[in-house]
């Protein structure tokens, strides 16, 4: 059987819509929705948009530090009259539907408004352009749809298609709602904390380990907040994820035990104190500086310039040997020796001298050198010395004092004697060959 087209039906379906649009073209309430879009316009134009650029100015000088804070400031104010225009014709919409004013026209712009905004932000703040893609297209579908008044048709139908899973009911609308409540409250708690650690990190009086415990919590305060924010936000009962994050967390207990005592370490050292950032310490070979004190594990840097993540979990049951625990002055025991024949007490002397030319010596506590015994070849010496910076290294200070001892030496004629070892030919060789061997070594010298 032929299908054929219904002309007839079809003229009248036309005829019947261009009596409705000329219905509407002749009320005056249709015309009326075009003014106030024009008054809606030039208000968001010439008042709400030059103060929308102040107090984003002010924002971002406040944020300056939070790079992801910045761009979404740059791109509402580069948006600023379509922002302020959007804002306002939200509120003349709700304001009409309030006192039972006409208003279709009104939502039309403001769908299309909200969709070009969105576009906008995406292109602007989204680095994957298929992602930025994807939400132009969501973004113009969701304002056809609520143009047409089909939006709550298909957030229904999208409503409808639900998995119950005991108290909890999972739905493709959901699933979005949760999606997109998430990712707006993680970036925004991400971005107050990143606020707060700049802010105790310029909070000189505070403890640098005060100032990460606080930094630390904070962030993990904001994130679960966030979590728990956009769950009751979209109407999920956290009372039915009760028994799922119970066994949940039991797993993970067991599954990622490592991890979790490494928490709970970072916790432990921020809380006692024992170290924090800039402290000098040695952990078996590894000998650096503090640079960052997390939950999970703490980088320390060698004067290599080697950064070695080391687990918390070592710091709190092995030896750390911290250098800069009580205050920061370290003591190098530098040993020297001199011959026999040299003067002790000048060299001693010459070498306190000595270590009081190196800039990075203290004098208070000052130099000390002592005798440590007699060698087989030399009046064995030691040099001690205290420095306040030792995350600077101590090699460079010990070879600087050695630079000026040898100086020293060699100006006041105080050897510094190489290894001597006597050879007894006697219990070797008989009286006999070591005399023909002196002969033989006499008349070579002759």
């Amino acid at each position: 059987m032929k299908d054929t087209i219904n002309f007839d039906a079809l003229t009248a379906q036309l005829m019947t819509l261009a009596d409705q649009i000329k219905v509407l073209l002749q009320q005056p309430t249709f015309w009326a929705q075009f003014v106030l879009i024009a008054v809606v316009f030039l208000v968001a134009r010439w008042l709400m948009a030059p103060l929308f650029h102040r107090f984003m100015d002010w924002l971002t000088e406040r944020t300056a530090r939070v790079p992801s804070f910045g761009r979404v400031w740059l791109a509402l104010d580069q948006n600023r009259i379509t922002v302020m225009w959007l804002v306002l014709q939200w509120l003349a919409i709700k304001l009409s539907a309030h006192f039972g004013l006409p208003h279709t026209v009104l939502v039309t712009v403001a769908s299309l408004l909200t969709a070009w905004v969105l576009i906008h932000l995406a292109s602007t703040l989204i680095e994957n352009a298929g992602v930025a893609r994807f939400v132009a297209v969501v973004a113009w579908t969701v304002a056809a749809l609520n143009i047409f008044g089909w939006l709550d048709e298909a957030m229904a139908i999208l409503d409808s298609w639900a998995v119950t899973i005991g108290q909890l009911r999972v739905s493709p609308l959901t699933v979005v709602k949760v999606g997109v409540s998430l990712w707006l409250a993680l970036w925004l708690a991400n971005g107050i904390s990143k606020v707060v650690e700049r802010r105790m990190a310029k909070a000189q009086s505070t403890s640098a380990t005060t100032r990460v415990l606080v930094s630390k919590l904070t962030r993990i305060g904001l994130v679960t907040l966030a979590i728990l924010a956009a769950l009751s936000a979209v109407g999920i009962d956290l009372t039915a994820l009760a028994i799922f994050s119970g066994a949940l967390g039991v797993g993970l207990g067991f599954g990622l035990q490592k991890i979790f005592s490494n928490l709970v370490s970072g916790f432990i050292l921020l809380m006692d104190r024992s170290i924090k950032p800039g402290d000098v310490i040695s952990l078996g070979p590894t000998y650096g500086w503090i640079n960052h004190l997390g939950l999970r594990y703490t980088s320390v840097i060698t004067r290599d310039g080697i950064e070695h993540l080391i687990p918390n979990e070592e710091l709190i049951i092995q030896r750390v040997e911290n250098w800069s625990f009580s205050d920061n002055l370290v003591r190098l025991r530098i040993p020297i020796g001199i011959s026999y024949k040299s003067d002790v007490r000048l060299a001693m002397k010459l070498c306190l001298e000595s270590a009081l030319q190196v800039a990075r010596v203290q004098k208070n506590p000052e130099p000390r050198v002592n005798v440590t015994g007699f060698g087989d070849s030399s009046v064995n010496l030691e040099l001690r010395v205290w420095i306040n910076d030792a995350q600077q290294g101590r090699g460079s200070v010990i070879s600087d004092v050695f630079l000026e001892i040898w100086d020293a030496f060699h100006a006041n004629d105080i050897e510094i004697p190489f290894p001597q070892r006597d050879l007894h030919l006697k219990s070797l060789m008989g009286e006999g060959d070591i005399s023909a061997l002196r002969e033989t070594l006499g008349a070579r010298d002759s």
